[in-house]
Formats: C-alpha cells, structure tokens, sequence
C-alpha cells in the first residue's frame, strides 16, 4: 500500500536527480547570473524587469516551502508546491463559503498569496536563467489552469467586501459566477462595475486573464511533445 501511494504521489523517483543547489541557493545564483548578463545582454527596463521578477520570490512562502520539501528529498518539492497550490485555490473559496470577506487581516492574506502567484508564471518565462527545464510541461499548464482558478475566485473574494457593483451578491456563488464571466470577457449585463473601485477591478483581472491564458498557456503548449496514444497513431497515418 505504501508503494502504490508513493507511486501515485511521487512518480519514478529513481529518475529524479539530487539537484546541487536547494531552492533558496538556486534562486540567489539566479539573481546573480541576471546581474552579472550571464546568459542574456540585456539592460535597462528588461534587466529591471527580470531583476525585480526573480528576486520578487523570495518574499513569498513557495520558495520556502520547497526548501523545506527538499531537505526531505528532492522528489518531495512538486508534492509539496502541487498541496500548497491546491491550498491556495482553496482559501479564496473558504473565504466566500464562510463569508469572511469583511475580516481585514484574512483578505490582506489572500491578496499577499495571490501576487505570489501572478508574479510566479512571469518569473519562471522571463527571469529564470539558471533553471532548467521543468520535468513536464504539460504538469506546467496543468498548475497553469489551477493559477486561473485561483485568481477566479480571489477575484471573487474581492468583489465580495464592498458594493462596488450595480447590486449586491445573491449567494457566494453569484460572485463567482461575475469572476468567470469577467475573465472570459463575455458581459452578461446582470453584473457590472459602477464604482471606480469595482472597474479598477474588473480591468485588472481582464488583464490577468490576456496574461495567463493567452500569453503563458501558449508558451508552454508550443513546448509539449507528444508521447503514446497519439503519436502512434501518428506514425500508423504516415506508414
């Protein structure tokens, strides 16, 4: 039983390699090699720009917690970041069930785990000069999708704490209904922004939607190869 858990769990850890550096290391020699040009000339707003992204890790929990995982085995960092991904999606969703909307310290938490996660995908594009290709991409868009889900219902939360629409929330499910249908840019009509608050809102998580789902999603689906199924029959076409 123990075997099949770690199986499911864990994967093939005979070919998960001990990496060199831990997280936190990796991360610092990451900065360096950016300050330095190690591997790209660039300069200016870039330089700023991948600067800012890369150090930008280190004040939120996800570098830490796979430091920690690490010390247990390099196998254990995709479980961990995988449970504290799920955890994050989850809270924002706890917050409308339980309507804690109103509680200050709870939504500032929220806020400060969402931006860890909309500077996350940007960082690991842009500003990763030392680290190497991830063990699937497909596992990248996967996580991709539960990040989208994650600012649907944040963004959920935050429409929640005050009347910054045309009329209030029926139930907790109203708000993330408005979420999802003002990420996918549809506009029902039944719920709009009528506070400069609410329009700041709604634009930003427009804008997050083009970011995500547009830019990133198609970065790492140009990087997927196919494998089994597919590509045999692929090759069946072609005989």
């Amino acid at each position: 039983m123990k075997y099949i858990i770690a199986k499911l769990l864990l994967g093939n850890v005979s070919t998960v390699e001990d990496p060199k550096f831990n997280p936190l290391q990796k991360r610092i020699q990451n900065i360096k090699s950016i300050w330095n040009n190690d591997h790209q000339d660039d300069n200016g707003l870039e330089k700023i720009t991948r600067l800012f992204l890369s150090s930008s890790q280190l004040f939120f929990p996800g570098i830490y917690i796979k430091y920690l995982a690490n010390l247990k085995g390099s196998e254990y960092q995709d479980l961990a970041l995988d449970l504290y991904i799920l955890l994050k999606v989850s809270f924002p969703l706890l917050i409308l069930i339980n309507n804690w909307e109103q509680n200050s310290f709870v939504i500032l938490l929220m806020i400060y785990l969402l931006l860890e996660t909309v500077l996350y995908i940007p960082t690991l594009i842009f500003a990763s000069d030392l680290f190497t290709k991830p063990r699937s991409y497909k596992r990248s868009i996967l996580l991709l999708f539960y990040n989208y889900i994650e600012i649907v219902f944040a963004f959920a939360v935050l429409y929640s704490c005050d009347n910054y629409l045309n009329k209030p929330f029926g139930n907790w499910f109203d708000a993330v209904y408005f979420s999802i249908i003002t990420s996918s840019s549809i506009g029902y009509g039944d719920f709009y922004p009528i506070t400069t608050i609410g329009k700041i809102l709604v634009s930003t998580q427009a804008l997050l939607f083009l970011f995500f789902v547009v830019v990133f999603l198609n970065f790492f689906s140009n990087k997927i190869k196919g494998k089994g199924y597919f590509e045999k029959e692929n090759k069946k076409n072609l005989q």
